[in-house]
């Protein structure tokens, strides 16, 4: 990466606090060395082996679990600068990054904020605030209720006054959390609860606003630079519209939506809002495009204080450092561009690995494997051996592509998604290479609804097939020993492998050069399996495969194939060839609903003897800073509960015990 700023600082900051962790915590550690700024981590109790800690100069350990013991305490942090020396504090993004207070304490100790001036995130990171301010410089919102009044029936009069749809928002915060769609009054107060509930425990604040809704905008942000001089400039948009739970999941600039003259128009709104509140630093202002009408106009959503996720975006298509700005304008540096100096070339793309299954539900575990691609941006803390735990965000890393063109970009995002390899938890690695290639995102047509109109059919692309399921199951019989090269054997041996709800059988026999004979159903196949390092070379059928197969321990042992080849899926098999065929792994599904991830009990819905209806809300999990509603898979009598509000729990972990209703 280049860019346009000498490669030194002055002699202020010489040594940056990094007040967060794992990649982002990794990205500023990486500009800060070379720029010659000595840089120290921090990190909780879950966090003491992550690469952060031992990549920092310094670290400095913060103690406890959660978030709300380590990197939420204020006051740890500033004592964990003055203990070494710190004279900045570079804030990330997420936990404190927004937060006015942590930023005034900042400066109240002598020490360089590497931010906002707390002023201006006071009057910006309130979405209400921001809304207010922007309306009075005349930048577009849309028509809602911003108000002090917090109560329900405040808010019930509000929305019979705006009509529906309606947006339900959390007026603190971002990344998603706090956000209800009600698109009919019934759904109002549920909404209300839910949104308060998960902003009091994400953000500490659980003040709401509400606000019309658009039912299938782009979602479309700026990023703004701004130093003490008065100068502001924008670098470009970012199409963020592919997301699940009001979380981005693929982000890409230019927007395929956006054309010169829109984006100066988005650009001007986006400064005018910024210096309206004497804005310094790097922010993102984030708006709704409505492409249904003809001139597309823009709605103001919220403006992040702070540094995204997904400015490695900006900075392939800009070739500047957006974190050495950072540092150089809070050293009170002007800004070294001028808006016409700015050229944005050719495309780039960013897609958010995630500790998460097809249908986004978070997922914990050990990663078993790993190997990063090449040829693209891949900023990650991953490493064999790391934990990913309940406490914080799913997000593993992000993978970013540069190239001349849109096509080039998704073609070559693709291929480096298909080298990547994390095994032992499940990551939704495959789905984003099944986004990527759908016709309408191809198109540059995916909207927010984008993947709740079409997440079943991206799924469909991660389903193994004929020959994918006989590869897989060959990578976990040879995952540690290849066939034998000169001893042949003359007997047929059952394997039965668990794949879901399904079991796959077959029969093999070793044949020596490292060939097996294959017998499914009525039908004679041969295979030739070798090895280079940990990769199985597989050819069956005359199609090759490269194949991984890491097997993952719990409650039943499972293996985590992942295939690349014709058809580069993943898959978690359980060997069943030494089980009774009668003992499936559904065979007690309906009889219990059992956790599907860790995380602490927060509502429970039901009570013993209640009579439930399939579809009905039973209980509440919060885990990876969200909350998930689990439902009645069927109607059933509640038999029995056998865990509690508050409770900690666990993959697999049986919650409700069901009897069939009289």
């Amino acid at each position: 990466m280049t860019s346009t700023l000498s490669t030194t600082l002055p002699n202020k900051v010489t040594r940056l606090l990094i007040a967060n962790r794992d990649e982002i915590a990794r990205r500023v550690i990486r500009t800060a060395r070379r720029m010659g700024i000595q840089t120290v981590a921090v990190y909780s109790d879950a966090d003491r082996d992550a690469l952060h800690v031992h990549e920092a100069d310094t670290a400095v350990a913060l103690g406890g679990t959660l978030s709300a013991d380590s990197y939420l305490r204020i006051d740890k942090l500033l004592a964990a600068a003055q203990a070494t020396g710190a004279n900045a504090v570079h804030p990330g993004y997420g936990f404190l990054s927004e937060n006015a207070e942590f930023a005034q304490a900042v400066i109240d100790a002598g020490l360089t904020w590497v931010g906002p001036p707390p002023a201006a995130i006071r009057a910006l990171g309130s979405k209400s605030a921001a809304k207010a301010l922007a309306v009075q410089h005349g930048v577009p919102c849309l028509p809602g209720y911003f108000g002090e009044d917090q109560s329900d029936a405040t808010f019930t009069a509000q929305a019979e006054q705006l009509g529906l749809p309606l947006m339900v928002k959390a007026v603190a915060g971002g990344g998603g959390r706090g956000m209800r769609l009600v698109t009919d009054m019934v759904q109002l107060q549920p909404a209300l609860h839910s949104a308060r509930s998960e902003a009091l425990a994400g953000f500490g604040n659980g003040d709401l606003l509400m606000e019309r809704a658009l039912l299938r905008p782009r979602h479309i942000e700026v990023q703004i630079m701004a130093d003490a001089h008065g100068h502001c400039i924008h670098l470009g948009e970012r199409d963020c519209s592919v997301q699940r739970r009001h979380q981005k999941i693929i982000e890409e600039s230019p927007s395929p939506a956006v054309n010169p003259a829109l984006r100066a128009q988005l650009g001007k709104a986006a400064i005018a809002l910024a210096q309206s509140a004497g804005y310094v630093g790097a922010g993102t202002v984030e708006f709704l495009l409505d492409e249904a009408q003809v001139d597309k106009p823009f709605y103001l959503m919220e403006m992040n204080t702070r540094l995204q996720v997904e400015h490695p975006v900006t900075e392939m298509l800009t070739g500047l450092d957006l974190v050495e700005w950072q540092l150089r304008i809070a050293r009170g540096e002007p800004l070294p561009l001028a808006q016409a100096d700015v050229q944005l070339h050719g495309h780039a793309i960013e897609v958010r690995l995630c500790a998460e299954d097809e249908h986004f539900t978070p997922q914990t575990g050990m990663v078993k494997a790993f190997a990063a691609p090449e040829g693209l941006r891949f900023d990650h803390a991953l490493h064999v051996g790391a934990v990913v735990t309940p406490h914080y965000d799913s997000m593993l890393g992000k993978l970013i592509a540069h190239a001349p063109t849109r096509r080039e970009a998704i073609d070559k995002l693709c291929a480096g998604l298909n080298q990547t390899t994390v095994l032992g938890l499940p990551t939704n690695r495959a789905f984003l290479a099944a986004c990527l290639q759908h016709p309408t995102f191809t198109a540059g047509e995916a909207l927010i609804p984008f993947l709740a109109e079409q997440a079943d059919t991206v799924r469909e692309r991660l389903q193994a097939h004929g020959d994918a399921r006989t590869v897989a199951v060959l990578a976990v019989l040879y995952a540690h020993q290849t066939p034998a090269a000169a001893m042949p054997s003359p007997f047929m041996r059952p394997v039965r492998m668990g794949l879901g709800d399904e079991v796959l059988s077959l029969s093999l026999k070793e044949l020596g050069q490292r060939q097996v004979r294959l017998q499914i159903q009525d039908a004679t196949h041969d295979a030739l399996i070798q090895r280079s390092d940990d990769l199985l070379h597989i050819a069956l059928n005359g199609k090759h495969w490269q194949a991984r197969a890491v097997a993952c321990t719990g409650t039943v042992q499972r293996w985590h194939v992942q295939l690349q080849g014709p058809e580069g899926v993943e898959l978690w098999l359980n060997d069943q060839s030494h089980s009774a065929p009668s003992t499936g792994a559904s065979a007690q599904a309906a009889q219990s609903l059992r956790a599907l991830f860790n995380g602490k009990l927060i509502a429970l819905h039901v009570q013993e003897g209640q009579q439930v209806k399939q579809g009905d809300a039973v209980l509440v999990i919060e885990s990876m800073k969200l909350e998930h509603i689990l439902c009645a898979p069927r109607d059933a009598v509640v038999h029995s509960l056998s865990a509690s509000v508050g409770q900690q729990v666990g993959p697999g972990q049986v919650l409700v015990q069901w009897k069939d209703a009289a």
